[in-house]
């Protein structure tokens, strides 16, 4: 049985802080995550207990003889830019839109070395109590195409179904897992091993 994992967040910005907090509750719903607005709060802490650490850029550059041994576990949030690549440490990009976010943020995850959790080890993200409606063949090939970024129209031309087909399959894939929005459907999607997190 493996523990949770714990996850920290270094990051003076509150709402950037619990908007991360929240998108990492719902894609890793076994790991307790814990906020710091400044490193010291986590060397009072325990801080070699953490699976990852995603934390500010201006911390990384402060701080980097503490998160440099731990580069593996360390996600730095900042733009896209050239110089933390090159230093090889993962980069989240905190400026795109919240599907790329939470794609980016199962890719770092399902790429994670040190203490990762694999994505296939990880539980179903519905409550087992829905576990007798699961989704049918072709309900699966729509949900994953959704989560390819395809529209209705792409979806019905590449199923060789109709408009109002792919409509129906669409509704029926809500109701049943009870997720409206594309980001998570894609979550569900990765987490239930339909798709993998670099083919979306």
């Amino acid at each position: 049985m493996t523990t949770q994992p714990e996850i920290a967040i270094i990051e003076p910005n509150t709402l950037s802080s619990l908007g991360l907090k929240s998108i990492l509750e719902e894609i890793i719903p076994m790991a307790t995550i814990r906020t710091f607005h400044r490193f010291n709060e986590l060397m009072d802490d325990t801080p070699d207990m953490y699976a990852h650490y995603f934390i500010s850029a201006q911390i990384y550059v402060e701080h980097n003889a503490f998160f440099l041994p731990r580069k593996r576990k360390t996600i730095v949030l900042a733009s896209d830019s050239p110089q933390f690549q090159l230093s090889g440490v993962p980069v989240l990009n905190i400026y795109e839109p919240e599907e790329e976010l939470v794609k980016n943020i199962l890719k770092l995850h399902q790429h994670a070395h040190h203490k990762g959790y694999p994505v296939k080890d990880m539980p179903p993200m519905i409550p087992p109590a829905h576990h007798q409606e699961l989704l049918s063949a072709r309900e699966i090939e729509v949900l994953v195409l959704i989560t390819k970024g395809l529209i209705n129209k792409e979806i019905a031309d590449k199923l060789n179904i109709s408009l109002t087909t792919v409509i129906t399959h669409r509704k029926n894939i809500t109701e049943k897992l009870g997720i409206k929005s594309v980001s998570g459907l894609t979550i569900y999607a990765v987490m239930n091993g339909y798709i993998e997190a670099d083919r979306i």
